[in-house]
């Protein structure tokens, strides 16, 4: 069972679809810490409601202090807006999810409704999300996978990012569970022999 740190910025949606598919058991991870950037975060509060140890810190270094005190395996960005920089020991660690079908709408400024409505302008007929390793470079990392939907030409980015978030809500403990069973180490063996 692999061990979470959970990075969140905001109200903590993914922290409950975690603690929710882990006390159903469809998810095999447990969350031990959580930390948030944002000293107000509702997040911070449904963290402290679900037990799970909870900090404020807006810097890497008091971050990854946190997260060394922890028996940490994966740390996940779970709505994270500000680019984590890991220690070595999380240096391949860290998972992320993106609104997007990468490469599609991402890098630097495209998160949340940035990317839902360049979406829309664009016209696209489908998008979806990617669950991914990060690295040192904004929606570049290994892809562990990715989860299409269909778009009606009538959605608003709103409607869009529902449709996104209710599969994320599947995608990120489903990708969870694949690097729990095939290890880290696969993901980013295939990311290197691939690269180009």
């Amino acid at each position: 069972m692999l061990k979470l740190a959970v990075l969140l910025s905001g109200s903590g949606r993914t922290l409950d679809n975690f603690h929710e598919c882990s006390e159903k058991g469809s998810l095999r991870a447990q969350v031990e810490v959580v930390v948030s950037n944002v000293a107000d975060a509702l997040g911070l509060e449904k963290a402290r409601k679900y037990g799970y140890p909870s900090f404020f810190a807006t810097d890497n270094a008091t971050i990854n202090g946190i997260l060394s005190e922890y028996s940490v395996d994966i740390v996940c960005l779970a709505g994270y807006l500000k680019l984590f920089v890991p220690t070595k020991a999380f240096e391949r660690r860290v998972i992320n999810i993106h609104p997007s079908l990468i490469p599609a709408f991402c890098g630097k400024g495209f998160y949340g409704h940035h990317v839902h409505s360049a979406v829309q302008k664009r016209g696209c007929t489908v998008t979806g999300c990617t669950v991914h390793f990060a690295n040192g470079d904004y929606d570049e990392g290994p892809i562990i996978l990715q989860r299409c939907l269909e778009l009606d030409y009538e959605d608003d980015p709103e409607t869009i990012a529902a449709k996104v978030f209710a599969v994320e809500c599947q995608a990120f403990p489903d990708a969870l569970n694949m690097v729990e069973e095939r290890g880290v180490d696969f993901f980013w063996q295939r990311f290197e022999q691939n690269a180009f």
